[in-house]
């Protein structure tokens, strides 16, 4: 394999295993809030809100992640 090919895969597998943790991560957050949700309708606004903040905190790694990747492809 020549150096462009190995840059490529380091590129794929940073971006894939970088936004996995993420993903499964939002897809926890929703669930927990969903159930959340079923069991207390009343604490909805406090629900959202917590639910909102822990998903964009969640979506910054994904983000960071996306970013070195991108780093990555463009230098090495």
């Amino acid at each position: 394999m020549d150096s462009e090919a190995v840059k490529m895969l380091a590129v794929g597998m940073a971006a894939g295993l970088g936004l996995m943790g993420p993903a499964l991560g939002l897809g926890l957050i929703g669930y927990a809030t969903v159930q959340a949700l079923g069991r207390n309708p009343e604490a909805r606004p406090a629900i959202l809100t917590s639910m909102i903040l822990v998903a964009a905190l969640t979506e910054a790694i994904g983000i960071y992640a996306l970013i070195v990747s991108i780093i990555l492809a463009m230098v090495a």
